[in-house]
């Protein structure tokens, strides 16, 4: 026969406020002077690696997302896991793999991922739960990988390159196109890999993860707006080559270089955005008419 409040002598999952601060301290000096070593040269990628630049952000939206749960962390159940601490190990060993075998993509996931483990031991289940997508989020500060950059920007360019010929034909412009070379009668022009569009690609696609977040209603919705940003992308970068022939024709492929250029890689961006939000807002209205 079982004694009595022998049932109240169970562990009760503890709140933020009575955790054992200490130990997520220590876990995380650990974790932060582990990785410390590949930080460096993962922050100068994002300086120096167009395609990366938006990386720069990711941390600071992370941030602002997790105070933006402040209230629910103070309230939420605080209860270890051990399966989290497990998988601390398993991130751990990957990354002393990968460090001592010089894979440095693998090294700066298991950054993230042991972060993500770190939360999951000491704060538990419910907490991971409720950081999901601000601790996920931080996956797209990882810069791709320079060989699966040019694997996929390489049939990008030509056909960007095909589709903006063939639109330049449509105006009535003779030009003739081989590889991602655009002759006309005047002048020439490259589609470099920087205008295959793998960079709005990455930017836009991060964009609407934070747009899909933010968005209510069935799942599906927010499948559609992540999914939209890679069309929507291609699309925007189309246009840009286009334009770009198209003033090429006229004015000579100086139009291709300096403020020009820069400012239609601006453009671009901010159309998908654009095209982003105004998707965003015909789910968000689609949704509120079949409540």
């Amino acid at each position: 026969m079982d004694q009595p409040g022998i049932h109240n002598l169970q562990p009760e999952p503890m709140s933020i406020n009575t955790v054992n601060i200490g130990k997520l301290a220590v876990l995380l000096l650990v974790w932060a002077t582990a990785f410390a070593p590949i930080v460096p040269a993962m922050v100068n990628n994002w300086f120096n690696h167009s395609d990366n630049s938006h990386a720069l952000l990711v941390p600071l939206v992370s941030l602002y997302f997790i105070w933006e749960k402040r209230k629910e962390i103070r309230s939420v159940q605080i209860k270890g896991s051990n399966a989290g601490l497990l998988l601390l190990t398993l991130c751990l060993l990957i990354y002393i793999v990968s460090f001592v075998g010089g894979i440095a993509f693998f090294c700066r996931l298991m950054l993230v991922a042991s972060l993500i483990a770190i939360v999951w031991g000491s704060l538990g289940t419910a907490m991971l739960r409720l950081l999901a997508f601000p601790l996920g989020f931080l996956f797209f500060m990882i810069p791709v990988p320079d060989t699966l950059l040019s694997l996929v920007s390489f049939p990008l360019q030509l056909l960007a390159t095909k589709i903006s010929a063939d639109l330049i034909s449509y105006c009535s412009i003779p030009v003739y196109r081989e590889g991602n070379m655009l002759f006309f009668l005047n002048t020439q022009l490259e589609v470099a890999e920087a205008c295959s569009g793998i960079r709005s690609i990455m930017s836009l696609t991060m964009i609407s993860a934070i747009f899909a977040y933010i968005s209510t209603g069935e799942v599906w919705r927010r499948v559609v707006i992540v999914l939209a940003a890679v069309p929507i992308a291609f699309i925007a970068n189309i246009l840009r080559v286009t334009g770009t022939g198209v003033l090429a024709h006229f004015h000579g492929d100086k139009v291709a270089r300096g403020f020009l250029h820069d400012f239609s890689g601006f453009a671009v961006f901010i159309f998908g955005l654009i095209m982003l939000f105004m998707l965003y807002a015909l789910l968000k209205r689609m949704g509120k008419q079949h409540k």
